[in-house]
């Protein structure tokens, strides 16, 4: 309770919540506006059926924050800028003309970075609206427009429209990293669409026929434990002890300061499940365009696409784990590179015990990292396949996901997101003087 009282005294936190409260409010109505010419009753109809597709719908639905179900104007979300980002900083260590320029002036680097964010992310969002309307047409069995998808007027609409609608909550994420919660624009975005579907969620339990006392008791303990662990490994760390070089104090020189670098198990977050749900529904909405096609190679093929990267198979599961933990390692070690850390302490005259300065340093830490990871990365892809390994055992999990309150992968985007802006705003009370030993009296 001292903690909000402070939050309403400080007038600039108190603004910036209320400008990010109200951003996310106006990004939830704009989620509700149907993308035009769609047949809402049809799309009703869908996502009652249930059956082995509602996996890759629920992925979809994750991803776009809860837009895709109702294929409002926001039913990508900010996915496809997600993805873009994601690309170009895997990018640019592997390319040497643009490590070079986000080094010589990290300032202008950035401002390349947004600028061809961007511009990755408009097409993207274009080919994801086409591919995404023939995924649900395909299931639906009937038109989910009124008019004639081809190239004509109505489909530029549809298209032009729903790429609007992705860039404009991108703008609205932008919006509320400026003048709300720093940094944490996207984030709230995603965030905001998994916890409004809590509601639909719990009422499609309860009306569930699998739905049993012992089960739900059964559910609430396994995502009451998934939040604890989540939290657990998320906060985990290894300290390597690190000497600091004393301080000359007048005539007289101070004794050298034992320190710790914390290093954490988990360092790359939740952007590995973000990175692997992204490759693998891509290959199912591109299987769209090749699945009705007059070629029985190429239509089988699309079938084949849609079976193992819809969610369908177990085979679906095995990538999905195989890709988490890959691309744990692959972004764990590509920020830590970034962070430089054997030259930062050769800077300020820091020292590891027994571990030359520079260059050695680096390599040292990195196979620390590197063995840290494994958890992490073995806890994320654990994380990732959690409805499948539910579903092996009972009726809710694998393509069953829809009666989950909110999937694992869900509950690590929550749990990190709220983690994030507790520290934010934690960290905005002590620079304008509410610290800790102020608010616990």
């Amino acid at each position: 309770m001292k903690r909000l009282r402070y939050l309403w005294i400080s007038e600039d936190i108190r603004n910036r919540l209320l400008i990010t409260f109200a951003l996310l409010a106006i990004y939830r109505l704009a989620a509700q506006v149907p993308a035009p010419g769609v047949n809402r009753l049809v799309l009703q109809q869908l996502f009652a059926q249930g059956g082995d597709q509602q996996t890759l719908f629920g992925l979809l639905d994750l991803l776009s924050g809860g837009t895709a179900s109702t294929f409002s104007v926001l039913a990508m979300g900010v996915y496809p800028y997600i993805t873009a980002q994601i690309i170009l900083q895997v990018l640019v260590p592997i390319i040497p003309p643009l490590q070079r320029r986000m080094e010589e002036d990290p300032r202008e680097g950035r401002k390349w970075m947004e600028k061809w964010t961007i511009m990755i992310a408009i097409p993207m969002a274009a080919l994801n609206a086409v591919g995404q309307f023939r995924l649900f047409q395909q299931f639906a069995g009937e038109s989910i427009v009124t008019f004639d998808f081809g190239l004509n007027l109505s489909t530029a609409t549809l298209i032009i429209s729903m790429t609007a609608g992705t860039m404009f909550a991108i703008w609205l994420g932008e919006l509320i990293s400026e003048f709300g919660i720093k940094n944490q624009g996207l984030s709230l975005i995603i965030f905001s669409g998994i916890v409004s579907r809590i509601p639909a969620n719990m009422g499609r339990i309860f009306s569930a026929q699998v739905q049993t006392v012992p089960l739900i008791i059964f559910l609430a303990i396994l995502m009451t434990a998934t939040i604890f662990v989540i939290v657990y490994v998320q906060e985990g760390r290894r300290h390597v002890p690190v000497m600091y070089p004393g301080r000359r104090v007048g005539s007289r020189m101070s004794m050298p300061v034992k320190g710790t670098l914390p290093l954490m198990v988990n360092m790359a977050g939740m952007i590995p499940i973000i990175f692997a749900q992204s490759i693998l529904t891509f290959p199912a909405i591109l299987a769209q365009f090749i699945v009705g096609s007059t070629s029985d190679f190429l239509s089988s093929l699309g079938i084949w696409l849609q079976e193992n990267f819809g969610g369908i198979t177990s085979t679906y599961w095995v990538l999905y784990f195989i890709m988490v933990v890959a691309f744990t390692f692959f972004y764990t070690d590509i920020l830590f590179q970034q962070q430089n850390y054997g030259q930062n302490l050769k800077r300020s005259g820091a020292q590891i015990p027994g571990v030359t300065k520079g260059a050695p340093t680096q390599r040292y830490l990195t196979r620390v990292v590197r063995r840290i990871t494994l958890v992490g990365a073995f806890f994320l892809g654990i994380v990732a396949i959690m409805p499948f390994l539910v579903g092996l055992v009972t009726p809710i999990g694998g393509s069953n996901t829809g009666l989950l309150l909110v999937s694992s992968a869900g509950l690590l985007i929550v749990v990190g997101v709220i983690r994030d802006t507790y520290r934010n705003i934690e960290a905005e009370l002590k620079l304008r003087g509410y610290d800790s030993a102020l608010l616990v009296r």
